[in-house]
């Protein structure tokens, strides 16, 4: 490693807090708290934390010594000062003379000695912070250094990597225990440099931030060579087929098998998303003939445990062809993997003080030979952690296998963190919401119904995918919704294939479609031109039948339903003059929707329509409407409401009708009119 330390940028964070009020010793501490949490090697979504210790004035204006730690839910990577709740130090160091402090208590005392009331919750390990005297103190979890720590000789490598520059700490869990094991290690020889904990993570301290933050990056890169010397060679091949299948072809599988049904509510699935990586260092790991062995060996760090549960699901490689046996086989896993996660559960449950609720039984990753590794979570941000954590758990692994062997924490030590309640408070106790761990598909999504039904979707916890005509318009609404945007012309049936592909690809499958696209030609139907009445057809019926076919294709590998819903118009059902061209296909794409819904309605596929009409947008450009207006001598305002309840129609009207028929589980063949009333377009 080498210092990014860097005395310009380090100055102008302090000036530029100075104008803010606040003082040099905590600028500083930021700063230094971001270079760690910007370097992974070092640190990962929100591990890690950082302190100051410093005298400051409580609220009634009284010099008191503090420590400033990292708050819970604030990540070293990007943290503000106000992510360093000060806690007033005296207290919290006489609770080294206790023996014992529950969880809830330690809470309690915690938040008690804070400064400021409504501050975050400081850091789970805020005592072992308070128990060392230095003024700075940084801890990270250093791949290089967990795959020294996580040796079954850990101690004897590690003396001779530090000899006595650091002081080695044996496993103990996180809280008051740890804290003073740590000190009195610390105690025995107070010239150390930091701290090294067994199967943990790495302290280093100093009297400056710059000086904490450089024997950090010290104490890492004598890790790294020693890794870099005397390696033999880990992982050797073994033999898997050929052809592989694209991640495209497998995630939804996995995705399906890894569903939950929810009691209570047929139809309804607690959904994971997936997130695929791959490279060289992958597929040496999941490629290798000792694979089942180290594969199952455990987390490098116990925090991560809560993120990608104690072991990792493994299934066969998916060879091309064979994917019904790799099914079958992945289904077999699955339900290995989730009996021995209840197992795991019960064993180490009865030997709890305090008898905990168990987790869903289903894997945070996936490791497929042949191919990469899957990490999986309730969004798409959790299952990018997931993977990003198996991703650095492969690295630590290879290189502790490349000098010894990967030992990782005991079984009940997996167990007490995974379901420590101080941990698990990190995760949130929101409530899922109604569209959560769904995977939205809109076609047309950067255009106003589009793009205010992917919004609504959204605010309602699916992960959307933009698929547009315009690539820029799609990915540029799409990030606004941390979605991903794809340029697609939808009358082209090899690019919404790739489209499709892409997303489940991204997402690990799609549930919901939206088939929204479309376009309004205008022509007298005994006159019209052949070629524009079939480029209607083109686009306002068959791209309709060419992306709810991809949708089901993934629906169906994924096996818990699907909900597929399209746009007819209101001219499907009150054709107007001169629209023939337009409402024509939409006629026969009402009567696709029925028989999606009579053939697919066995795979637990549900097909809706909305018919909309009078929308801004579109058709009715600005200038349209004008023009309608003053030809029916009305205000722009009349003509848009010139509907039975005198309203205007908006897109988030239509997106609503959208939403509901996402959310009807028991609603299919529904066509919805949402046009403020129009007798002559209403179904009979």
């Amino acid at each position: 490693m080498k210092s990014l330390w860097s005395d310009t940028d380090a100055d102008g964070l302090v000036r530029r807090y100075g104008d803010a009020g606040i003082d040099r010793d905590l600028a500083l501490r930021t700063y230094s708290s971001r270079l760690l949490g910007g370097d992974r090697r070092l640190v990962l979504h929100g591990g890690g934390n950082t302190s100051l210790k410093r005298e400051m004035p409580d609220l009634f204006g009284e010099p008191v010594e503090v420590l400033c730690i990292k708050g819970s839910g604030w990540d070293l990577g990007t943290i503000e000062p106000a992510g360093l709740p000060a806690v007033r130090l005296a207290p919290l160091r006489r609770l080294r003379e206790r023996e014992t402090l529950a969880d809830d208590q330690m809470v309690r005392l915690l938040r008690a000695s804070l400064i400021d009331p409504g501050a975050p919750n400081p850091s789970v390990e805020t005592l072992l912070h308070a128990f060392l005297p230095h003024r700075y103190i940084d801890h990270t979890h250093a791949a290089a250094v967990l795959s020294l720590a996580d040796q079954p000789n850990a101690e004897e490598m590690l003396r001779q990597v530090y000899d006595r520059r650091v002081g080695i700490v044996p496993y103990v869990m996180s809280g008051l225990p740890l804290a003073r094991a740590a000190a009195e290690v610390f105690d025995c020889d107070p010239a150390v440099e930091g701290l090294i904990l067994v199967k943990h993570g790495v302290f280093t301290f100093g009297e400056t931030a710059r000086e904490a933050y450089e024997r950090m990056v010290a104490l890492v890169s004598l890790a790294e060579d020693r890794l870099a010397r005397n390696r033999k060679s880990v992982f050797q091949p073994r033999t898997v087929p050929a052809a592989i299948a694209e991640p495209a072809e497998i995630a939804p599988i996995l995705r399906g098998l890894c569903a939950i049904p929810e009691p209570g509510c047929e139809g309804a699935y607690t959904r994971l998303l997936l997130d695929f990586r791959t490279g060289p260092p992958i597929r040496n790991f999941v490629d290798g003939a000792e694979f089942e062995r180290y594969g199952r060996a455990g987390v490098a760090t116990p925090d991560h445990a809560i993120r990608t549960k104690p072991w990792p699901l493994i299934v066969p490689p998916p060879e091309v062809g064979r994917l019904g046996a790799f099914a079958a086989a992945a289904r077999a896993a699955v339900e290995a993997f989730a009996a021995d996660y209840r197992a795991y559960f019960v064993r180490n449950n009865a030997a709890s003080a305090v008898p905990k609720r168990q987790l869903d039984p289903m894997p945070r990753v996936i490791l497929v030979p042949g191919l990469g590794l899957f990490g999986l979570g309730p969004s798409a941000r959790d299952a990018a952690i997931a993977a990003d954590l198996a991703e650095s758990w492969v690295a630590t692994v290879t290189d502790a296998e490349a000098v010894g062997a990967f030992q990782s924490i005991a079984d009940a030590d997996a167990f007490d963190i995974e379901y420590w309640s101080l941990e698990q408070a990190k995760l949130g106790k929101a409530q899922p919401k109604t569209l959560a761990g769904q995977v939205v598909v809109v076609t047309g999504g950067a255009g106003t119904i589009g793009f205010a039904t992917a919004r609504l979707m959204r605010e309602h916890g699916a992960e959307i995918a933009l698929l547009d005509q315009s690539a820029e318009q799609a990915a540029a609404k799409a990030a606004g919704l941390g979605g991903i945007g794809i340029g697609c012309d939808v009358t082209d049936t090899a690019a919404v294939r790739a489209a499709f592909d892409r997303v489940a690809a991204h997402f690990g499958g799609v549930d919901i479609l939206v088939s929204n696209a479309g376009a309004a030609w205008q022509g007298r139907i005994g006159e019209v031109d052949d070629a524009l009445l079939r480029k209607s057809f083109e686009l306002n019926f068959f791209a309709h039948q060419t992306v709810a076919q991809n949708a089901v294709r993934i629906m169906r590998a994924q096996g818990i339903g699907g909900c597929l819903l399209f746009n007819v118009s209101k001219q499907a059902i009150n054709p107007g003059p001169n629209f023939g061209p337009y409402g024509l296909p939409k006629a026969a794409t009402l009567f696709l929707v029925r028989q999606y819904a009579l053939e697919h309605g066995a795979d637990g596929i549900r097909a809706n329509a909305v018919n909309a009409d009078g929308i801004r947008g579109g058709l009715l450009t600005s200038d349209f409407i004008k023009e309608r207006a003053a030809a029916y001598g009305m205000t722009e305002a009349q003509y848009m409401s010139r509907n039975l309840l005198k309203r205007e129609v908006t897109s988030e009207d239509v997106a609503q009708a959208f939403l509901h028929q996402a959310l009807a589980l028991k609603t299919t063949a529904d066509v919805t009119t949402v046009d403020g009333g129009n007798i002559a377009a209403a179904l009979r």
